[in-house]
């Protein structure tokens, strides 16, 4: 059995809907934690060229998050983002864009969400257990 991360059926449930309120665009954010549990999440501007196709956390959300877990703040355990058209699978972009360093990427279409963690094979599947 692979990864299993739990989090909270709330938060999982906030994430959701902030997907749904963002379509047709792609909704995103990060991700706090510990490897073991998603504790938080944040909802960051997509600041993608085409943001309908794609997403890019704006970068200094992801700067800012990166200096407070330096200065002891949150540990920024990875991503969020919606395909809302597609499913809850890394896309070819997804999968392009993903960096070999652990983290991981939650990802949502329609009311499902699906967890994966970026490795040195491309993604890998994990388990989102809510409520744990």
């Amino acid at each position: 059995m692979g990864m299993v991360v739990g989090i909270s059926s709330e938060l999982l449930d906030r994430l959701i809907a902030e997907a749904a309120r963002a379509h047709p665009h792609e909704a995103c954010g990060l991700l706090y934690g510990t490897g073991e549990r998603i504790d938080d999440a944040e909802i960051v501007a997509n600041v993608a060229a085409d943001p309908a196709r794609g997403f890019e956390i704006d970068p200094a959300a992801l700067f800012a998050a990166l200096r407070a877990e330096r200065a002891g703040g949150a540990r920024l355990i990875g991503y969020w983002h919606s395909h809302p058209t597609g499913d809850a699978t890394p896309s070819a972009t997804d999968t392009a864009m993903a960096a070999a360093d652990g983290k991981l990427w939650l990802i949502i279409a329609g009311e499902r969400a699906t967890l994966w963690r970026a490795g040195d094979h491309g993604f890998e599947a994990a388990t989102l257990d809510p409520d744990r």
